[in-house]
């Protein structure tokens, strides 16, 4: 039986005019700025309007490791969100922006998948409303006014060799992981190495993720440390007077962007941190919203439960004053096999012995996350090739961890077949048995922070830090940053730090490379390992695969 393709199926979406979904939450159609007839941004004059409204209940959809398999965890996230519309329930559901250097690289679209998507999905790969455009030159702009403000004197006395400010571009381009920039003699300024990342590591990205409203984002931009002098003493954005006109650069980006499911359900699209180099959740100001125009928002944090979610609950959380009720866990039938050694290419046959020896990666993923407090229920994302007797070992597995499996069939069938996970999202969200609470306090030494996570959510036997590290840690200690939170890079393939390393290893090591202090956003990042900031295309990127065909319409992002 053949089956249509994601971009195909989006392409017959009966799409709603865009006030039409506004209605749908109360949004009067002056607070809605169009970007033409299908999606639009919400005014801060209204989300401001409804803050005194009570919370609706806070889904969050995460995942076992990525596997070649597939997961489906975004797909998940919009089928149990049009499940629960369809079973009677007032929701909507809060993701990610798409970037186009995984577009162009390996991963493709980022909007769903089957009928269980987010409209419209060209639009939503590409440019979409220009979020991520306005974040790279604001980030631009503060690179370029670094090394103007160098030229001109340096009145600031910034060291040259300790500018910390690196540059970004949204594409996947390892040739400017490490670069020399001021070159061609006096006219150009002062040589000195410099470096890009892409633009959803940038910190830009994350204090637009974490801001609660402009006034707070222009303090964040302020605070952020873009070099030190040669006393060692840092020196701000703000000191560069940067912070006001990047903060106009991000005025638009800032608001939520209102799109649709294939079946008019209300969706915010907003922000697009990485998880396994940033922290890897949508912006606090549309979940936030969303918790005041809808009684379940079914959110979805990036990659396997050991990045998205422990960020999640030990970033976004602790510094946006929410939490979930109920922790949803996509895993698939395929993925278990392939954890438990199976080929990709063998993938289609039955397995029961493999699923079983696969299911380990899982049953640490619901440990980790009842570690917070949190309740879990594991959707089974069904495949076609998926049998009966593969089905219920899952289900058995995760009955003997405290939990319990549902099926779930929204690729294939819509809210129809995602309606039975619905329920029971419903079910263990009103119980009202969560207890959430973030795996480290406040006060505890970053070191150890770190430390926490590698023990209790990696299994990890030690951190190996440098005395560089551990010296550069005690240092933003005694400035006043202590109190951060951990943000970790790492790879996202395994619980381990090597990306070959499946299912639940313990006895390993996490090495930190690097660290890396985001005063603005508020917390200090981890780099573990090889992971880059900046990542590289595959041998044979999607990107030959794209084009326009004769109809105009694209073709090969999907």
């Amino acid at each position: 039986m053949g089956y249509k393709t994601d971009i195909e199926i989006a392409r017959e979406a009966n799409k709603k005019p865009i006030q039409e979904i506004g209605d749908k939450l109360g949004i009067p159609s002056e607070h809605l700025l169009p970007y033409g007839h299908d999606k639009a941004k919400v005014s801060q004059d209204f989300i401001n309007s409804v803050q005194d409204r009570k919370n609706g209940k806070l889904i969050l959809v995460t995942a076992i490791n990525p596997t070649p398999a597939g997961e489906g965890k975004t797909t998940t996230t919009v089928g149990l969100g049009d499940g629960l519309n369809h079973i009677g329930k007032k929701a909507m559901i809060c993701i990610r922006e798409a970037s186009l250097g995984p577009n162009f690289g390996m991963k493709g679209g980022a909007a769903g998948g089957g009928y269980a998507q987010v409209v419209p999905m060209e639009e939503m790969n590409l440019h979409f409303t220009g979020d991520f455009h306005a974040i790279t030159s604001a980030h631009s702009l503060l690179s370029a006014m670094i090394d103007n403000h160098i030229y001109w004197g340096n009145e600031l006395e910034i060291d040259v060799r300790r500018v910390q400010w690196r540059r970004v571009v949204d594409m996947n381009d390892r040739a400017l992981r490490q670069i020399n920039v001021s070159l061609g003699g006096v006219a150009n300024g002062f040589p000195r190495e410099g470096g890009f990342d892409i633009t959803v590591a940038s910190e830009v990205m994350a204090i637009l993720c974490l801001a609660n409203d402009l006034k707070d984002l222009e303090r964040r931009l302020g605070d952020m440390i873009v070099a030190y002098r040669r006393d060692r003493t840092p020196v701000f954005a703000r000191d560069i007077k940067a912070e006001g006109a990047m903060t106009v650069l991000l005025k638009d980006a800032m608001q939520p962007n209102l799109v649709q499911t294939l079946e008019n359900n209300p969706a915010f699209v907003h922000g697009g941190p990485f998880a396994n180099i940033a922290h890897g959740c949508n912006s606090v100001i549309a979940t936030t919203t969303a918790l005041k125009l809808a009684d379940y928002v079914v959110t979805e944090a990036g990659f396997g439960a050991d990045l998205g979610a422990e960020k999640f609950m030990n970033i976004k959380c602790r510094k946006a004053g929410i939490a979930p009720s109920a922790v949803v866990l996509v895993a698939t039938v395929r993925a278990m096999k392939m954890n438990g050694g199976v080929a990709k290419a063998d993938l289609g046959a039955e397995n029961v012995e493999a699923v079983k020896k696969g299911c380990p990666n899982l049953g640490r993923h619901i440990e980790n996350v009842k570690s917070f407090g949190v309740p879990v229920v594991v959707a089974i994302n069904h495949f076609v090739t998926d049998t009966d007797a593969e089905i219920q070992a899952v289900k058995d597995f995760v009955k003997a961890h405290g939990a319990e499996a549902v099926l779930s069939r929204h690729w294939e069938l819509g809210s129809e077949g995602s309606a039975d996970l619905a329920r029971k999202v419903v079910e263990v969200a009103d119980a009202g048995n969560a207890n959430f609470s973030p795996i480290y306090d406040d006060d505890m030494p970053l070191f150890e922070k770190i430390e926490t996570i590698a023990k209790r959510i990696y299994r990890a036997d030690e951190v190996l830090a440098d005395k560089k590290i551990r010296d550069q840690l005690k240092l933003w200690e005694e400035q006043g940053y202590g109190k951060l939170p951990i943000c970790m890079a790492k790879t996202q393939y395994s619980f381990s730090t090597d990306p070959n390393l499946r299912g639940a290893p313990t006895g390993h090591s996490v090495p930190v490379r690097e660290v890396r202090l985001s005063a603005g956003a508020g917390f200090v990042v981890v780099v573990c390992g090889e992971i880059m900031t900046m990542p590289g295309l595959p041998r044979v990127p999607s990107a030959e695969a794209i084009r326009l065909n004769d109809a105009g319409q694209i073709e090969g992002l999907f």
